[in-house]
């Protein structure tokens, strides 16, 4: 009964796609041309031959398997990898990736038809979900074609556990559509225990085995600019988190004559409103994607492009990560962490419970919930020496551990002819 509401419901957001994309573009937040994947118009052809399927919602889903994916195109058996977002941004950053095999579309709207059309064109031999990505109707058309599907990496917060609780016999059933389940955390490991799923297996969270970039070049006008100052990072900031960061700036320029804010919004088409903000508080703003020199004044430095977050990482060491100040849930602090970085967060930070509980054991995460606590905390992680490189080998190795586990058992489904 509650499929037939639901795809009752997914008809009508169709019925409405137009003016909604209209609005996205206008947003810039669709592409001017692709978005059409979104209805089932290809950009690229089906390979006759072996295809594994990835999907994830955004740039954080397809972060956490770029390593995983660069393993399997070694793989002489997989012939074409697709991988699927929903986001422009995630478009933007797998664009970085020079894969031979690997390519993306965007995922189509999840009717009944459009689904059914997605599977018949690209005849995945495996489907990879990843996270928290759960749509009904493509899933139940994966599960008539009788072809696996995985749920790697899986996680349940809290909210959404109540929200699947709330239709447990359909949320079960769509579960079930899983060949195998694998919970990125002990508390998914419970819900999905909740919903009766028997098939998993517990391996780590995949968001450890992220691979560092080797060789970060910082541009000349950048490293000339930062050569001379005190600075801090604000990253994955959320509105109105970037109120937040300004006033800190402020506080602490009273102190730091050369200082310097680095933020990295979450969604950086939010970067024209920022910068009006910025200016209007009195404050000097340069863009990392500007070409013209920096201003030595500069209060913020706005990161407004896409995959460039390692950079600043790289020679940054601290950073304060977006998402937990307000009721967000946080967003993943391993990228920064793995560079060094000391880290600061707000009180919710649900989402990477666990990530941030190991962080404050290995004593590089630190809790905020003021502009006072957060200037006080910046203030003094300035005056501390970078942490050491042993810290960030053995987030690495954790990594690589989850990396080879995961890895074992996607070839194990090759080995046990479950891909067809």
């Amino acid at each position: 009964m509650l499929i037939y509401l639901y795809r009752l419901l997914i008809n009508i957001v169709f019925i409405l796609s137009p003016i909604i994309i209209i609005l996205r573009l206008i947003k810039k937040k669709e592409h001017l041309k692709r978005f059409k994947e979104k209805f089932c118009f290809f950009s690229y052809k089906k390979k006759q031959k072996k295809l594994i399927w990835f999907h994830g919602a955004s740039v954080g889903e397809l972060l956490s398997v770029i390593p995983l994916i660069k393993k399997l195109e070694k793989d002489k058996k997989i012939n074409q990898i697709l991988v699927t977002t929903t986001t422009l941004s995630s478009s933007k950053v797998f664009n970085n990736f020079k894969f031979k095999k690997t390519i993306h579309q965007f995922f189509p709207i999840d009717t009944n038809f459009h689904s059914k059309k997605f599977l018949n064109y690209w005849k995945p031999s495996l489907v990879i979900f990843i996270d928290s990505e759960i749509w009904p109707n493509m899933l139940l058309n994966i599960k008539k074609k009788s072809i696996p599907a995985v749920l790697l990496n899986a996680r349940i917060t809290k909210k959404s556990f109540n929200r699947w609780k709330f239709f447990k016999s359909f949320s079960s059933e769509l579960f079930e559509c899983f060949t195998k389940s694998y919970p990125c955390n002990t508390e998914t490991w419970r819900y999905l225990n909740y919903f009766g799923i028997k098939k998993k297996k517990f391996l780590g969270n995949l968001k450890f085995s992220q691979n560092n970039l080797k060789n970060l070049i910082i541009p000349t006008k950048l490293k000339k600019f930062i050569s001379n100052k005190k600075f801090w990072c604000a990253t994955s900031t959320h509105e109105p988190e970037e109120l937040l960061c300004s006033e800190v700036h402020k506080n602490l320029k009273k102190k730091y004559t050369k200082f310097t804010t680095i933020i990295i919004p979450r969604h950086v088409n939010r970067c024209e409103n920022l910068i009006n903000f910025f200016e209007n508080s009195g404050l000097k703003v340069h863009c990392h994607s500007w070409s013209q020199n920096i201003n030595p004044k500069t209060d913020i430095y706005l990161v407004d492009t896409y995959g460039d977050t390692n950079l600043f990482f790289s020679f940054n060491k601290i950073a304060f990560v977006g998402g937990s100040i307000i009721k967000h849930g946080g967003q993943n602090p391993l990228e920064p962490a793995r560079y060094g970085n000391n880290i600061i967060h707000g009180p919710n930070v649900a989402n990477f419970k666990e990530i941030y509980e190991l962080l404050k054991k290995l004593g590089i995460s630190k809790k905020v919930n003021s502009i006072k606590s957060l200037s006080k905390t910046v203030s003094k992680l300035i005056k501390q020496k970078p942490n050491s490189s042993l810290l960030t080998k053995k987030i690495e190795r954790i990594g690589s551990q989850i990396l080879d586990a995961t890895l074992i058992e996607i070839k194990l489904i090759l080995k046990n002819n479950e891909i067809k």
